[in-house]
């Protein structure tokens, strides 16, 4: 028996990977509306009355919007927006974190933002198991392809070839900060500082730590340890052994994206200083791959099913 499944917004960005990610696959019947009927609202709650889940490609508003049009049904929803990321009622949509079943079982599931991904891979089991403080006031530096801000940004990196580097968020007001502070159990959001960078996909997110006021050596094995456990029977989060000498962290460009997501620690000799990385694509873990794992839980499917995925390299021996 096939799942009937409805993408509203279809034609953007996250709706046309998530498209991409289902194309072939015989679990699906994908209920689809033409250009003519996708912008209409009697169309689009006939089409979410009718579909066993529907994922939300839009704006907040208009993902709220569908939320109400569906009212009466029995349609499970994936939003892929920010819209319900901290509403009551919504299952916050990381099952490395939140845990699979609460997915699987959940009628309404909010997919993580892209930043957010990142930081709460990195910060959100520590803060959990105890290993740093919640009260601690972290900082968050990160770098995104231009994809991450829809068409409109698309559009303005790709005309202007002098558009290098772009940074923004100084209000210090991000939408995404009380996603940050919520599901990492932080007594305040931490210092977020966004940019975006001339590529078309991928994003690097950097968690700074000055070691020596949080315990040293001994902080530094707890940290490895725990992300160890958390993410060790994970597919596509995985924990990477640190160099011993690292120079560089690249960003890398795959063809068509990637689902996994990458975990790094680095620390400096005296100990005094480490570094927390997470390397994803933001258009994949931090996205359209993210809602498609999500789908297959609920599903009932393999969550690997239909993901560009990577095979898991040998874990970090346990402290």
């Amino acid at each position: 028996m096939t799942t009937r499944i409805f993408i509203d917004g279809a034609a953007g960005t996250t709706g046309l990977e998530i498209h991409d990610r289902l194309k072939g696959r015989e679990e699906f019947d994908l209920i689809v509306l033409d250009d003519a009927q996708r912008k209409k609202k009697a169309a689009r709650k006939e089409a979410l009355h009718e579909t066993d889940i529907a994922i939300l490609c839009l704006p907040d508003d208009a993902a709220r919007e569908a939320v109400e049009l569906a009212a009466g049904s029995n349609t499970r929803i994936i939003d892929a927006s920010s819209a319900h990321r901290v509403a009551d009622g919504w299952t916050y949509g990381f099952p490395e974190l939140i845990g699979h079943d609460k997915v699987a079982n959940a009628q309404f599931v909010s997919n993580p933002g892209c930043y957010p991904t990142g930081f709460l891979a990195l910060v959100a089991p520590l803060v959990r198991e105890g290993v740093l403080p919640a009260d601690y006031p972290y900082t968050v530096n990160a770098v995104s392809g231009y994809s991450g801000g829809g068409k409109s940004l698309i559009e303005r990196f790709e005309k202007d070839q002098k558009l290098a580097f772009r940074a923004y968020g100084l209000s210090l007001g991000h939408k995404h900060l009380p996603e940050m502070k919520l599901h990492a159990g932080l007594a305040q959001p931490p210092v977020f500082s966004p940019s975006v960078a001339s590529v078309y996909r991928g994003m690097i997110v950097d968690v700074p730590l000055p070691l020596g006021l949080l315990g040293g050596k001994e902080t530094a094995l707890k940290i490895l340890n725990c992300l160890d456990c958390t993410f060790e029977q994970t597919p596509m989060v995985q924990v990477d052994a640190p160099s011993e000498n690292p120079s560089e962290l690249l960003l890398p460009c795959l063809k068509g994206g990637w689902d996994w997501l990458d975990i790094n620690f680095y620390v400096s000799h005296d100990l005094t200083q480490a570094r927390l990385t997470a390397t994803l694509d933001n258009l994949g873990k931090g996205a359209s791959g993210a809602a498609v794992q999500n789908l297959n839980i609920m599903c009932g499917l393999p969550e690997t099913t239909g993901l560009r995925h990577l095979p898991h390299l040998p874990h970090l021996p346990k402290i």
